[in-house]
């Protein structure tokens, strides 16, 4: 797997028995988006990935950090349980006080099929550990570990 996103969306980074990777984005959405996007390309090739399928995620959380996590086990428990790969993400996410976070998201992808679909490492869960959210003027850093 390369281990640079040549449109630098994402990067992979060495973690011990699991896989990181640093999100970038414009904004906060942008760089949720990229994690997804990450997040599926540990999986399989996700420029294969067709938009069959349309889903709407809502997430509602205590923080920014808890959003991720919530935000990237909600799309793993999508393709547990129904199969599905996604390649396209469109995040909206909104403060509604100091401790609620929602994030509101339209994702497209299709069932997972080996036949066409390449097959890499399974995703157990995300996790906190070493989770960081950047946020500069000039865009927004994630880091993220997914248990593999």
């Amino acid at each position: 797997m390369d281990k640079k996103n040549t449109l630098n969306k994402f990067e992979f980074f060495d973690v011990t028995a699991d896989v990181g990777f640093h999100a970038h984005g414009n904004d906060l959405a942008d760089a949720f988006q990229n994690a997804a996007l990450a997040t599926f390309e540990v999986m399989t090739d996700t420029s294969q990935i067709k938009p069959a399928v349309k889903r709407e995620i809502s997430v509602e959380s205590e923080d920014e950090k808890a959003l991720l996590y919530d935000w990237l086990s909600e799309l793993l428990f999508l393709h547990d349980y129904e199969g599905l790969v996604f390649s396209q993400f469109k995040v909206t996410i909104n403060q509604k006080g100091p401790e609620i976070f929602n994030l509101h998201a339209e994702v497209c992808g299709e069932e997972f099929n080996q036949k066409t679909h390449e097959v890499r490492d399974e995703v157990k869960a995300v996790t906190f550990h070493l989770m960081e959210i950047n946020k500069e003027k000039n865009g927004c850093t994630l880091q993220v570990i997914l248990d593999t």
